[in-house]
């Protein structure tokens, strides 16, 4: 019997799952899953059984996540760990109606809008509400919310394209779910162009084509995510130019995700690329500062973690996706409501890898002034803070004169102008540019990693 604490531990792992796999491979796969009990033997090893569906998804599960589940588990617990899975002989069976995992529905709940969304896979949070809106994401915002109004007429299809993490599945899935307000027996499928490449390929191997026909091609709305997965794959892209037009010929909705444009993807069919182009392609940028500063704190919110706003800037100032937001805010919570760690900007900095590099203790001196910060970063380079300051525009300025903006604006929190005031009068914009790429260089070069960390300890740590 799963206690108030299994539970509690369960919904972390589920939540760290969440943010590494895709949506429906999640719903599919992962959330009919069940944490019975943890025992924790004597050599501190922790046994985790968990209650599986059925033999056929328990077979899955130890095939393709047993590692993913184990290591989250280890992750949350900090741990080593073991899964035993468990099938429950007695568990009560769910009716259906159409055929398929995609489709399984109970038919009291048919009318029920949150049934409705986990019967088509999709994340309860992921809502126009929740969608975090600037320049970067504004028209891709707009066009979604057009669809929505009027599936099958505004834009079909519509096509988002951008990098991992800047927002692409949670727009797509706004739409369908505000479709599904109007009407929760909508026929929608939602899924990535992997699950739609392994359910054609399982369909011609079980002989059952007839049927994955008929459930996909009477739809009237379709989400795909990372459409470019099929692209080489000629019987897949044979069906879904036929799945597609019938979709559209029946007044259906498709809309489809991808991490670049039609054009811009290597062996898709000319007539796919016909087809995808003849709506509306919009694209998403990466978010900037302050749009990743106000995911972080609408995210935070829907965790019941109250952040400041100091914290919810240093996060953003160093996480440049969605995504890898997400995953950081799943490690904070594990630490203040497993590990029960006081919400500090202490603990932020320090699952940061920040740890002692920022003056956040009681006994730590006061903030230095910022003309001392802009004095420090450039006796580390070198350079004369009149330099600095200054017009120049040398290569050897150009990194040490970021940084200094970057912790200006990191760790003192410095309005954009403010900072520019202090550089010869640069523009905001030249700060935020500054502080952006120092944010993205950090993720990628250590030699920077290792410049700013000296950097911070000779000017905060005593």
């Amino acid at each position: 019997m799963a206690t108030t604490n299994t539970l509690s531990l369960w919904k972390l792992v589920i939540d760290d799952l969440q943010v590494s796999l895709s949506p429906a491979t999640f719903t599919s796969w992962i959330r009919p899953l069940h944490l019975l009990e943890v025992t924790t033997t004597e050599s501190g090893r922790v046994i985790a059984d968990i209650q599986c569906p059925s033999s056929f998804h328990q077979g899955i599960i130890e095939k393709r996540f047993y590692g993913q589940i184990q290591e989250a588990l280890d992750r949350v617990t900090k741990t080593t760990s073991e899964l035993r899975f468990v099938i429950t002989p007695n568990a009560p069976q769910v009716e259906t109606v159409d055929a398929g995992p995609l489709f399984a529905i109970q038919q009291e709940q048919v009318n029920d809008l949150s049934w409705a969304i986990q019967r088509v896979g999709l994340r309860e949070d992921f809502v126009f509400d929740t969608f975090a809106v600037s320049s970067s994401n504004e028209m891709a915002h707009a066009a979604a919310q057009a669809v929505a109004t009027d599936l099958g007429k505004a834009y079909n299809p519509l096509f988002i394209y951008g990098g991992v993490g800047v927002g692409k599945t949670h727009l797509m899935q706004a739409v369908a779910i505000e479709a599904l307000k109007g009407d929760p027996k909508s026929k929608f499928i939602y899924c990535a162009g992997e699950e739609f490449t392994n359910e054609i390929i399982d369909a011609i191997q079980q002989k059952t084509t007839r049927e994955f026909k008929q459930r996909y091609r009477q739809v009237k709305g379709l989400f795909i995510d990372d459409i470019q997965f099929i692209a080489g794959k000629n019987s897949v892209q044979e069906e879904f130019f036929h799945t597609f037009n019938a979709i559209l010929k029946g007044g259906g909705q498709v809309v489809m995700t991808s991490d670049r444009p039609p054009s811009e993807i290597k062996m898709l069919e000319a007539r796919l690329r016909s087809r995808f182009e003849a709506g509306l392609l919009v694209d998403i940028g990466n978010p900037d500062f302050e749009l990743r500063a106000a995911i972080v704190l609408i995210k935070a919110k829907q965790r019941k973690l109250f952040l400041s706003m100091e914290m919810a800037q240093a996060i953003a100032g160093n996480i440049i996706s969605a995504r890898q937001i997400e995953g950081f805010l799943v490690k904070l919570t594990t630490e203040t409501n497993l590990h029960k760690k006081p919400l500090t900007q202490e603990l932020v900095l320090a699952l940061l890898g920040k740890t002692g590099e920022v003056a956040t203790r009681s006994d730590a001196p006061p903030p230095l002034r910022p003309l001392e910060l802009i004095r420090g970063v450039g006796d580390h380079f070198g350079i004369a803070i009149k330099q600095l300051r200054g017009s120049g525009r040398s290569q050897k300025m150009v990194v040490p004169r970021h940084i200094a903006m970057y912790l200006l604006r990191i760790d003192y929190r410095m309005p954009l102008m403010e900072i520019g005031e202090l550089f010869s009068g640069r523009d905001h914009t030249t700060v935020m540019h500054a502080v952006e790429k120092i944010t993205q260089q950090l993720q990628e070069s250590e030699t920077l990693r290792l410049d700013v960390g000296e950097v911070r300890k000779h000017l905060y740590v005593h």
